[in-house]
């Protein structure tokens, strides 16, 4: 039994000492994990191991959800401090996501394409989230502008949402026929919930009754597949979904 409880001690200590090396930690590491078997192991969990691992990134995002709900302008408030204090383009990313999230839409328009007149012009990340605030604060031509730029300069880039985001915005400005191709072309292609889901909504909108229910079908299907968790974080969704639906009866 000693024997095999060293032979496993031994064997967290490999483990760790691959993760070590795959995640470019310091060499001191793998010396100490095979110096100190049982120590270097718990002092390398707690220390490297836990902090990377995805239980406490589970726990970081439920914190998170904590802090928002207690002080759901935290985040803004601080990522405003930030980028007063130092106004760098970091600094200003994160304000202009701040505002975005936290519904200052118009605001966190102009700050990304603040963003997009530097350096930082050809980030697409940026122009996505000029995208969405744009949309967001009813601006549907310039986010149409947006994301034809990513489509031009990576077809591949978030591929889905942009896809979903540009039929969105189509319909928004107005262009019923180029909000279906790109509607169509988004399910065609992925085909997943929030696509489909989107896309019903549109339909029921739009009067074409027959295309909406023909959606629903499958969409009800989903959902009853579901556990309770994935349908209580798809709820808003499901509410608009029923919302459209409901119209049409």
């Amino acid at each position: 039994m000693e024997i095999f409880g060293i032979g496993i001690h031994i064997l967290v200590a490999i483990f760790f000492a691959v993760h070590a090396v795959r995640n470019g930690q310091p060499i001191y590491w793998l010396l100490i994990l095979f110096m100190f078997p049982l120590i270097g192991s718990v002092v390398y969990f707690i220390a490297i191991y836990l902090p990377s691992s995805h239980i406490n990134q589970g726990a970081r995002k439920v914190a998170n959800v904590a802090v928002k709900t207690l002080d759901p302008g935290r985040e803004l408030r601080e990522a405003r401090e930030a980028y007063d204090y130092t106004p760098t383009a970091q600094n200003q990313m994160r304000l202009a996501s701040a505002l975005l999230e936290g519904g200052n839409a118009a605001e966190a328009a102009t700050t990304y394409e603040a963003c997009l007149q530097g350096p930082f012009s050809g980030d697409l990340e940026i122009r996505f989230g000029a995208a969405r605030a744009t949309f967001a604060a009813g601006r549907a031509d310039d986010a149409v502008k947006h994301l034809q730029t990513i489509r031009a300069a990576n077809d591949g880039f978030r591929a889905e949402q942009v896809s979903l985001l540009l039929a969105q915005a189509w319909a928004a400005a107005g262009r019923q026929d180029e909000a279906r191709a790109e509607f169509e072309h988004a399910l065609s292609r992925y085909s997943g919930f929030t696509t489909q889901a989107e896309y019903a909504i549109w339909a029921a909108g739009a009067g074409d009754a027959d295309k909406a229910r023909a959606l629903e079908v499958e969409l009800r299907r989903t959902i009853e597949r579901w556990t309770p968790q994935t349908r209580d974080l798809n709820q808003p969704l499901i509410k608009r979904l029923n919302a459209a639906m409901a119209a049409l009866r």
